[in-house]
């Protein structure tokens, strides 16, 4: 979960997640050399008092700016085509999560079992525990085994919303008479906080996300009593 003091991503929780934060640190790490490089360009400019009065053209500096700046590129687009298609592969799920956007609220259904459906509202700050978190905990909790890999399919009933949990690496747009769809596993147990991401009206930070990781046996437990 975030908190004031983090600074950079959230820990990850599932494999895709971690996948971007590589990238987010390969990227970030060719973008301080980049900045190194031309910074110390431009004060060697500023500062040094050389002068050619007579040259015209570089052929030589033309090649190596083309040049590289094409290999640095090589060297983002290939590992963020990669990511891309890691993120929109969905391969035997063993889990389908039905999720509706409302305003304001979210609506849960386990399509591959009978009878559980939930809506899932924010608890309101008089009602809340000593537990709870201000602006993010909510009645019901969506639980999901972990090393299990989990469908969702998304849609809206009134605006456009977006269901989003940071640590997971997924954000998935909420459209009305639109269904999308993304696939995640958790990699350990936890609560993991989300929020809806699309400006959707007067209530839209009130909205959150709270998927529970719990293991397959409990999973089972639950599915069992719900039923």
């Amino acid at each position: 979960m975030a908190t004031w003091k983090t600074l950079l991503l959230q820990d990850s929780a599932s494999p895709l997640m971690e996948q971007l934060s590589f990238f987010h640190d390969h990227a970030l790490m060719i973008l301080v050399i980049i900045t190194v490089l031309v910074g110390q360009l431009m004060l060697n400019l500023f500062f040094n008092k050389f002068t050619h009065r007579y040259l015209l053209e570089g052929q030589l500096i033309e090649i190596i700016w083309t040049i590289l700046p094409a290999v640095t590129l090589i060297f983002i687009a290939i590992p963020s085509l990669k990511l891309i298609y890691m993120l929109d592969e969905i391969n035997n799920p063993s889990i389908t999560l039905k999720t509706i956007g409302h305003q304001w609220y979210w609506s849960y259904e386990y399509s591959d079992f009978k009878n559980i459906e939930f809506d899932s509202y924010m608890i309101p700050i008089n009602e809340m525990k000593n537990f709870n978190f201000r602006l993010l905990d909510v009645d019901n909790r969506i639980p999901i085994p972990f090393n299990t890999q989990v469908r969702i399919m998304i849609t809206a009933a009134d605006v456009i919303h977006s269901w989003t949990i940071p640590s997971l690496g997924v954000k998935v747009d909420a459209t009305p008479g639109r269904l999308n769809q993304a696939s995640f596993l958790i990699s350990r147990p936890g609560l993991f906080y989300g929020q809806c991401s699309e400006i959707c009206g007067a209530n839209h930070s009130f909205m959150p996300i709270v998927l529970e990781s719990i293991s397959p046996k409990k999973f089972i437990n639950w599915v069992n009593s719900s039923i």
